[in-house]
């Protein structure tokens, strides 16, 4: 197999991350006998710094023509300016937008061996093993905006718009997900509140009564569903929801296995090249240290061999890799809890060690 990846290390410790996926992959290139080529190309405030643009033309173009895109992250406190003309953000929004991305797939699964690295009890987080799927092109993120008078009187206003096109390609992808998984499907909304989530409800509730009648479906509060992933994660299986509300929880549930610096996600559309990217963001305070975890880009490069390349094999054996590695007790500083932990560079190449065919 041949394939172009293009690189997006973006800022913070998204150029460090990014180097040891690199390595991953170029190890499953040579172990299993194929051709990666890679390109790195600018996004966020990096790209601002340099041409102005946080997506310049040049990056997007070469996204497009690429078979899969491993992205760092974006942002950082250097351009947090509330006034600034542009932001990091902008280009990720629109990098998803442009290319079509309209489902960000959120793994959120337990390693026994980290069991004890969760703030919250074993008994609670054992056997949690979730897949979200957050709706990423439409909503509030992308509704219009404006901003009005001045003074006391200055107002702000954003809308949640959703389509019912937009609803129904989600929760499709999300109960085609179930039936591979344990067949059940949980919906998140605030339909007692928002009109936009009765619309989203009502279109659920049709496609799964006309096309997945036999996937067990459910539909939780999002309030109610922040509690739940706190007191009895395990109870569920593929999660699908809107823009805002995956967001966050998404971030509330990352903290399950005990660090961001674990979890990958994959964003997705009905064609063109996949997104992937650690859930974490740019961490610009350890930037430069040499102690960001890696495994959650490194995971991140198992979803693209997953989901762009279809290499299950070698999406297995990176993540059996990882596996071994914490079985290991290997420990970056997030995951150590308080233990014995090794760098960015050391943690890879433990992973590396381990990739076989």
């Amino acid at each position: 197999m041949k394939a172009s990846i293009v690189l997006l290390p973006g800022d913070g410790i998204g150029p460090e991350i990014i180097d040891q996926a690199r390595r991953v992959l170029e190890k499953v290139g040579q172990t299993f006998g194929h051709e990666f080529n890679f390109e790195s190309h600018l996004i966020g405030g990096i790209a601002i710094d340099k041409i102005g643009d946080p997506l310049p033309d040049s990056t997007l173009q070469a996204c497009r023509k690429s078979d899969a895109i491993l992205l760092g992250a974006v942002g950082g406190p250097k351009w947090d300016d509330p006034s600034a003309k542009t932001r990091p953000e902008a280009g990720l929004l629109r990098i998803r937008k442009e290319l079509g991305l309209f489902a960000n797939l959120r793994p959120i699964k337990m390693f026994d061996e980290l069991a004890d690295a969760s703030p919250l009890r074993r008994e609670i987080i054992e056997g949690t093993d979730i897949l979200f799927l957050r709706e990423l092109t439409g909503g509030i993120y992308f509704g219009p905006s404006e901003r009005s008078g001045s003074g006391a009187e200055e107002s702000a206003s954003q809308a949640m718009v959703y389509t019912v096109g937009e609803v129904e390609r989600i929760v499709r992808l999300a109960a085609e997900a179930a039936r591979g998984r344990k067949n059940r499907l949980t919906s998140v909304d605030k339909a007692n509140v928002l009109e936009p989530s009765r619309l989203w409800r009502q279109v659920a509730a049709r496609v799964m009564a006309e096309e997945f009648s036999d996937v067990h479906y459910d539909v939780v509060l999002v309030d109610a569903m922040a509690m739940h992933l706190i007191n009895r994660p395990s109870d569920f299986d593929v999660v699908v929801t809107g823009n805002m509300f995956g967001d966050i929880l998404t971030d509330e549930a990352s903290m399950l296995p005990g660090s961001l610096g674990m979890l990958p996600s994959a964003s997705l559309g009905s064609d063109g090249p996949g997104l992937y990217e650690p859930i974490h963001g740019s961490a610009p305070d350890i930037a430069g240290h040499g102690i960001a975890n890696p495994l959650a880009t490194i995971l991140a490069a198992a979803m693209l061999l997953r989901h762009s390349l279809s290499a299950n094999a070698e999406a297995d054996a990176i993540e059996a890799a990882v596996g071994e590695v914490l079985a290991a007790g290997l420990r970056t500083k997030d995951i150590a809890r308080g233990g014995e932990s090794i760098g960015t560079v050391a943690m890879a190449d433990e992973v590396l060690k381990r990739i076989r065919s």
